[in-house]
C-alpha cells in the first residue's frame, strides 16, 4: 500500500470517472486502474463498482477512502514540518465558512491572499455548520468559519470577532415607527430566520400565532434574500452588524437596535486539533481582520502573531 494509491481513490471519489481522476492526477488511466486494483487485492475488498457510470463507492469502499483522506492529511502535516518559513505559506487552502457570514468575508479573503500571498490557492466554500465540522474531521477542508462555540473534543476554536443583530423591519411595518424593537416584541410578531443560521428563539417560545411561519425558514444563505422574503411577506428579518455594510441606504434606513436581553454571536475560527499550519492560520486570521472594524475583534486576535 502506498500513499500514492490513496491519492488515486480519492481522486475516483471525488470525480467518480476514472478518465477524470486520472487526468487529474497527472497519470494515464491505464495506471491508475491498475495501481487502485492492486490495491484492493491487498486489501481483499471492492472499493469501487465499475459497472456503474459514474463510478459508484461500495460501503467498505467509503470507509477506507474516508481514512486515506486522514492518512494524506497527516502525511502532508509531516512534510511541511520540514519545509521552510517561506515554502509554508504556499499551495492549496481550504476553507469552509457559513452563509451568514460568506457575503462579508469571502470577497476581501481572497483580495488578501491574492495580494500578500499569491503562492496560496484559496479555496473557499459555503457550507452548513455540521458539514463544516463534518468535513474538519474527515481532512477535507482545512479550517472553517462559523459561529461559537463547536464544542467538540477534536476541533480547536479560535474566537475572530463579535457582532450584535439588528432587525429589519418590512415596507411600511407599523414597528417601522420605533427607534428600537424590543426583543421581546419579537415573540408576537412574524419572523423570518434561517433554519442553519439566525435563530433567536424556539419554536415554543413564539405566541401560537406566529409558530408556523417561524417553521417556514429560508434554507439558503443569502441575508439579502431575507430582506426580500420580508418584504414580499411582512414581518421582520434578523441581520448580523457585519451586514450593514453591505445594504443600501432604503435597507439601513428599515434596521433597528434590538433592546433588552442582548443578541450577539462569536464568530470562530475551527480546526482539526492536530493542526500544525501555523502561518497558514495566521494569514486566515488576518484576512478576517482586513475584513472587519477593529472594534469588533475577540481578544485572541489581537496580537500580530499567533501561536497554534
Amino acid at each position: 500500500m502506498t500513499l500514492q494509491q490513496l491519492e488515486y481513490i480519492v481522486a475516483v471519489d471525488e470525480y467518480r470517472y476514472f478518465v477524470k481522476a486520472a487526468e487529474a492526477c497527472g497519470v494515464t488511466q491505464s495506471t491508475l486502474s491498475l495501481m487502485i486494483k492492486k490495491l484492493e487485492d491487498e486489501l481483499d475488498i471492492n472499493i469501487f463498482r465499475r459497472d456503474t457510470h459514474p463510478v459508484e463507492v461500495t460501503e467498505t469502499g467509503q470507509k477506507v477512502i474516508e481514512e486515506a483522506k486522514l492518512v494524506l492529511y497527516h502525511s502532508k502535516q509531516l512534510a511541511e514540518l520540514t519545509q521552510s518559513e517561506k515554502s509554508l505559506a504556499s499551495g492549496p487552502l481550504k476553507v469552509g465558512m457559513i452563509s451568514t457570514v460568506a457575503p462579508v468575508l469571502m470577497p476581501k479573503t481572497f483580495t488578501y491572499v491574492n495580494t500578500f500571498h499569491p503562492d496560496i490557492k484559496l479555496q473557499a466554500q459555503e457550507m452548513r455548520s455540521a458539514t463544516i465540522i463534518d468535513r474538519l474531521k474527515k481532512a477535507e477542508i482545512d479550517m472553517g468559519i462559523l459561529t461559537a462555540p463547536v464544542d467538540d473534543k477534536e476541533i480547536l476554536e479560535l474566537p475572530l470577532y463579535h457582532e450584535r443583530f439588528f432587525a429589519y423591519i418590512a415596507n411600511d411595518d407599523i414597528l417601522a415607527q420605533h427607534e428600537a424593537i424590543e426583543r421581546s416584541h419579537l415573540v408576537d410578531y412574524p419572523l423570518w430566520v434561517m433554519k442553519d443560521g439566525i435563530r433567536l428563539f424556539e419554536k415554543n417560545d413564539l405566541s401560537q400565532k406566529y409558530r408556523d411561519t417561524y417553521e417556514e425558514m429560508y434554507e439558503g444563505g443569502r441575508v439579502g434574500i431575507l430582506i426580500q422574503i420580508a418584504n414580499e411577506n411582512g414581518g421582520i428579518t434578523i441581520l448580523p452588524e457585519t451586514h450593514i455594510g453591505l445594504l443600501d441606504n432604503t435597507a439601513k434606513q428599515r434596521l433597528r437596535p434590538i433592546t433588552g436581553q442582548a443578541i450577539s454571536r462569536v464568530i470562530c475560527l475551527a480546526m482539526r486539533k492536530d493542526y500544525i499550519h501555523e502561518k497558514m492560520m495566521n494569514i486566515v486570521v488576518k484576512a478576517v481582520k482586513s475584513c472587519i472594524s477593529p472594534e469588533l475583534y475577540e481578544p485572541s486576535i489581537k496580537g500580530e502573531y499567533l501561536k497554534l
